[in-house]
């Protein structure tokens, strides 16, 4: 499931330098996700991880990242706790393991389609398998 929120204002000021076909990349990417239920723009860690302490396993949603070298974060509600793990954006995709989209939401449904048959293991959490 999803934690939906109101839909954030603009474009946020804080993204790096861009070369003109990665802007493009991201400002759709960025207006797709504004227009899903489930980004929540700059919202920290701590108040992403106790909003989802709240709500039943699986549930995800997208913030802005606070590391300066990725933009966005998946934040999902695992057996343990909230974890957060970082979408990177590198030659114009965004990437989450071994997947990899020009659209944040393409991505985060092929990692869907992808994990019910391999679930992903990351460091962060602990060995526990994202599916």
């Amino acid at each position: 499931s999803i934690l939906p929120s109101p839909a954030p204002p603009g474009l946020p000021d804080r993204f790096r330098m861009f070369r003109s076909c990665e802007w493009e990349v991201l400002e759709r990417s960025l207006s797709i996700l504004q227009a899903s239920d489930f980004y929540w723009g700059p919202l920290s860690v701590g108040e992403a991880h106790a909003k989802l302490q709240r709500e039943p396993v699986g549930t995800y949603l997208v913030r802005d990242s606070s590391q300066g070298n990725c933009l966005f974060s998946l934040s999902v509600r695992m057996p343990t706790g909230p974890v957060s793990l970082r979408i990177s954006f590198q030659e114009g995709y965004f990437r989450l393991k071994n997947w990899f989209s020009d659209c944040v939401v393409q991505l985060l449904e092929l990692v869907v389609a992808g994990t019910r048959n391999n679930p992903l293991h990351f460091d962060e959490m602990g060995g526990t398998p994202l599916v």
